[in-house]
C-alpha cells in the first residue's frame, strides 16, 4: 500500500517561496508517476505539475511556469514541487498524487491517480 505524506505548505507573502514534499511509503522503485494538485475554495481541483516515472519529462500549467519546479530525489521516494515568485492566485490546498503509469509523460487528470496525500494548505498575501 503506497501512502504519501506531504508538508511544507505555509503562508508567505507575494512574491516568496515554499518548497512541498511529499513522502512515499510503499512506493519502490521507478514506475510511478507523480503529479502536482491544488484546490483553491469553491474551485476544482487542477493539476499544477507533473513528472513521468522515469523523471525525464515534467510538465506544468501555464499560470506556473517558470515560477514552479516539480523533481524528485535520488532514492524515488520523495518529490518535491519548489514554488517561486508566489501569487495570491496561487493560495490552494496542494495535493501530491502518485499513480503507476508508463507513459511518457505523467497523467493530468485527477482520476488517473491511485495514491493522493492527506494535502497541505498554501497561502498566499498580498
Amino acid at each position: 500500500q503506497v501512502q504519501l505524506v506531504e508538508s511544507g505548505g505555509g503562508a508567505v507573502q507575494t512574491g516568496g517561496s515554499l518548497r512541498l514534499s511529499c513522502e512515499a511509503s510503499g512506493r519502490t522503485g521507478r514506475g510511478f508517476a507523480v503529479g502536482w494538485f491544488r484546490q483553491a475554495p469553491g474551485k476544482e481541483r487542477e493539476v499544477v505539475a507533473g513528472m513521468s516515472w522515469s523523471g525525464s519529462k515534467t510538465n506544468y500549467i501555464d499560470s506556473v511556469k517558470g515560477r514552479f519546479t516539480i523533481s524528485r530525489d535520488d532514492g524515488l521516494t520523495t518529490d518535491y514541487l519548489q514554488m517561486n515568485s508566489l501569487k495570491p492566485e496561487d493560495t490552494a490546498v496542494y495535493y501530491c498524487a502518485a499513480t503507476k503509469y508508463y507513459g511518457m509523460y505523467a497523467p493530468k487528470e485527477a482520476s488517473e491517480y491511485d495514491y493522493w496525500g492527506q494535502g497541505t494548505q498554501v497561502t498566499v498575501s498580498s
